[in-house]
């Protein structure tokens, strides 16, 4: 940039941390300023080689939604907090690229962070390379497969390992390369057949009834936005007055259901599939999955079984309000304090199906132009003691090969949290259609064994026993980067009984929480090596 045309309140990165630091009275930092130029946040100037950044642009960033958002994080959890790991920039659609989301998982990580870390590219933060292309990436938690595709992206060979059966399941759907004119033919095929089995029966016809009805009485009782502005001021007892709206409409709901000889409840009660879905969705269900099992391609039966289960996540008799966090079964029409009317609930997939079939060839078609050829593969069992070559033997016998002779470069996974999420039991529809074996009792730090101390003792000796029992795979000088959220302190005695050392540790911000609750979080990427 010409000298003329520079603006007048230029400062070098030493000069803009001082100010910055004086600006906002904390800690400010180089590093700081120099992920602002680097992730676009203010411009970059140049002066006889020297990177310079203009004072108005510091002070706009710093009052705009990201600056508060990131000074706010910060006087919570702390000035150690790696803001460059935020990837506040992204939008959902890059957070979820292509396979990414082929299905819902809770606990999963963005794919960003592990490109950040496998790829080839330094800065301030990450000052060396750790991984190369052709180099063999171990994730003993491989859940619901992030690591393994990235790997792909990247030219890199990777493994997973996953407890659970179903958690294998998705990995290997999300890397596996299909034909995808058969995809194509094959759920154009079960989705014709799905619309005449829905047609010789009377859903279609009451469900447009009653679409209609709702209608009318929701502009009546819930006109936008006059109805959510009366709440706001206080006019409207939301809770006494959606409760009388919904009693009221109750009564022609009931009348439909009849009218049309709606069965609403299963015969039986027995698992996941009988409670939480309407009779007339688990015929659906049943419908299409003796479809898919006539498959004679595998590869093709596995991915399409993958989107059935998507779909019937999304019609489990629930709220749309209870979705996440399942309370109990819904068989009515009901007030929905998340739309501000009287919603009701599913009582055919067929929508659900249809999108998710378009949108997971679109996932796939995005993923083929980006993938590698390269090896990828979750193996289902116990990390602690797989015997992985064995396996990899039985199933990839020339990427085991490729393993005993290269070894494997590094690991890069998530392990699970104390107490926190229940792994199996978040695909319970899944288990109960497949027939999955479950095994819930290997689970490690498992949400029924609570955070108390027995469980976080439990839970140090499990992790540490896998990081010690897979280092016979590893190469020498092998890294391992570990994402935990450690705020009982236990990866310290991790990492010395794996006789392992954290030689750094990055504080990330986690912006992009799908959960209800948005305070300020954040998770630590340990980086261990050898002790």
């Amino acid at each position: 940039m010409l000298f003329d045309s520079l603006p007048h309140d230029l400062l070098t990165l030493k000069e803009a941390s001082e100010w910055a630091s004086g600006h906002l009275q904390k800690n400010v930092t180089t590093a700081n300023i120099a992920y602002l130029v680097n992730y676009a946040k203010i411009r970059k100037f140049t002066n006889q080689n020297k990177l310079l950044v203009s004072k108005c642009d510091l002070i706009s960033y710093y009052e705009s939604f990201y600056g508060k958002r990131e000074i706010h994080w910060k006087n919570q959890l702390g000035d150690d907090l790696n803001w460059a790991l935020s990837f506040d920039y992204l939008k959902e659609a890059e957070t979820t690229k292509h396979v990414h989301r082929l299905h819902p998982y809770k606990g999963k990580f963005i794919p960003q962070l592990v490109e950040y870390f496998l790829d080839n590219h330094v800065d301030e933060f990450k000052t060396q390379i750790y991984f190369q292309p052709g180099d063999i990436v171990l994730d003993p938690f491989c859940g619901s497969g992030t690591t393994l595709v990235q790997a792909n992206e990247l030219g890199m060979h990777a493994i997973g390992i996953d407890i659970s059966a179903f958690n294998s399941l998705i990995c290997n759907v999300k890397v596996t390369r299909y034909p995808l004119a058969e995809v194509r033919q094959a759920l154009d095929r079960i989705t014709q057949a799905l619309k005449l089995f829905i047609s010789k029966t009377r859903i279609h016809e009451f469900e447009s009834h009653l679409a209609a009805l709702l209608k009318d009485f929701n502009d009546l009782h819930f006109p936008s936005p006059e109805y959510k502005h009366k709440i706001k001021k206080g006019e409207i007892d939301e809770t006494s007055y959606g409760a009388e709206k919904e009693q009221e409409f109750l009564t022609t709901y009931q009348q439909l259901v009849q009218r049309y000889q709606i069965t609403l409840l299963q015969q039986k009660c027995e698992n996941f599939l009988d409670q939480w879905y309407l009779e007339p969705i688990r015929q659906e269900i049943d419908f299409i999955f003796s479809l898919i099992k006539e498959i004679a391609n595998k590869p093709v039966k596995k991915l399409l079984a993958v989107i059935l289960s998507r779909t019937i996540r999304s019609c489990r008799a629930t709220t749309h309000a209870d979705l996440a966090t399942l309370k109990s079964p819904v068989t009515a029409t009901y007030y929905c304090a998340k739309h501000g009317k009287v919603c009701k609930p599913l009582f055919s997939m067929l929508s659900w199906w249809e999108r998710y079939c378009q949108d997971t060839l679109q996932r796939l078609s995005q993923f083929e132009r980006l993938r590698t050829d390269t090896w990828q593969i979750c193996l289902t069992g116990d990390a602690r003691q797989l015997n992985l070559f064995e396996i990899l033997q039985e199933k990839q016998p020339k990427f085991a090969e490729q393993v005993l002779k290269q070894k494997i470069k590094g690991i890069f996974s998530s392990p699970p949290y104390v107490g926190l999420i229940d792994y199996h039991e978040q695909h319970a529809y899944a288990y109960d259609l497949f027939g999955f074996d479950r095994n819930d009792g290997l689970e490690i730090g498992a949400l029924r064994r609570g955070q108390g101390k027995e469980a976080r003792q439990d839970y140090v000796e499990a992790i540490a026993a896998v990081l010690n029992h897979n280092k016979q795979y590893l190469a020498d000088n092998y890294d391992v980067f570990l994402v935990a959220n450690d705020k009982y302190n236990l990866y310290a005695t991790i990492a010395e009984k794996a006789k392992m050392q954290i030689v750094n540790q990055f504080k990330r911000p986690v912006l992009n929480r799908s959960e209800k609750d948005k305070s300020a979080y954040a998770e630590i990427i340990f980086h261990l090596k050898e002790a």
